[in-house]
């Protein structure tokens, strides 16, 4: 049932919107005060500009505080704040979604100092990512090391894509250690408001999962510069079924993001167990 009531929660946000004629040219604005707006400039005089945005309708904003301002194709944008492109509508907390990097473009995260991983895409539709958790800095303990190659296509811009992709790795140190993960997503909605379903089967060692384990994962806005997130896996085995579940957040800045939440089992209704996840992301590139 909480599971019912999340998916219907970010469901509900992912309504249609019409893409901005491509006869009327966007530009994004960022002010001193850290700001960001998206929107067609209908006057500009030498002391401000009037700004037509899709959220706010007309706003004034003096010269004195525009520290930027740049042109943005509105073609490939589902509104006006779908301007970010950015690494951040390519993942939830951990599982990928349908869109890539574009070309040249990267991101660094960092979970509780230990997780470590860094992508970047090769072309706009394909990417790669490789990652580390250095436990070798304690006594040389064996090290978590894997790569996350990813092949994104879209069916339908900023409405359907899908991803295929996978995880692969070894844990140095150890012999006969490998392990990872091959899936396909499937995401519906723009790249700041969407729903995805993954589909995964896990190895280890030579051996793989008989049973898959799916993921159901959501973002909408929540503000200017921070945005739902949840991320939930169905596990089954043994005749058991077990579902963990995600909810939190993810802010802005200028230079990185921060998500934050709580993972959860929804299983155990008689004690619950809470993970809190934090992690910081910096983009690099494009």
């Amino acid at each position: 049932m909480r599971l019912t009531l999340l998916l219907l929660f970010v469901s509900s946000s992912l309504l249609a919107q019409e893409f901005p004629s491509d006869s009327v040219q966007l530009w994004l604005v960022q002010t001193a005060d850290g700001n960001e707006y998206v929107g067609e400039i209908i006057e500009q005089t030498p002391g401000q500009i009037r700004l037509l945005t899709r959220n706010l309708g007309e706003i004034m904003i003096r010269n004195d505080d525009i520290e930027s301002m740049k042109p943005i194709d509105p073609q490939g944008f589902a509104n006006a704040q779908s301007w970010r492109r950015g690494p951040y509508s390519t993942r939830y907390f951990i599982t990928p979604s349908g869109y890539n990097l574009a070309r040249g473009e990267g991101y660094y995260q960092n979970t509780w100092v230990l997780f470590n991983q860094a992508r970047v895409g090769l072309t706009d539709h394909v990417s790669v990512g490789l990652g580390l958790i250095p436990l070798f800095l304690f006594a040389g303990a064996p090290t978590p090391i894997w790569i996350t190659p990813k092949v994104s296509i879209p069916i339908s811009p900023d409405r359907v894509n899908l991803g295929i992709g996978a995880l692969a790795g070894i844990i140095a140190g150890e012999a006969s250690t490998a392990f990872g993960t091959v899936y396909g997503v499937s995401t519906f909605g723009s790249r700041n408001k969407n729903l995805t379903v993954g589909l995964g089967y896990g190895f280890a060692d030579e051996s793989w999962s008989d049973i898959p384990l799916i993921t159901i994962s959501g973002t909408a806005p929540l503000g200017k510069r921070s945005y739902f997130l949840s991320e939930n896996y169905i596990v089954s085995g043994e005749g058991e079924t077990v579902v963990i579940a995600s909810l939190g957040a993810r802010s802005l800045t200028r230079s990185v993001s921060f998500d934050y939440g709580l993972f959860f089992p929804l299983a155990t209704l008689d004690s619950f167990i809470f993970i809190p996840w934090l992690s910081i992301t910096a983009p690099f590139g494009q």
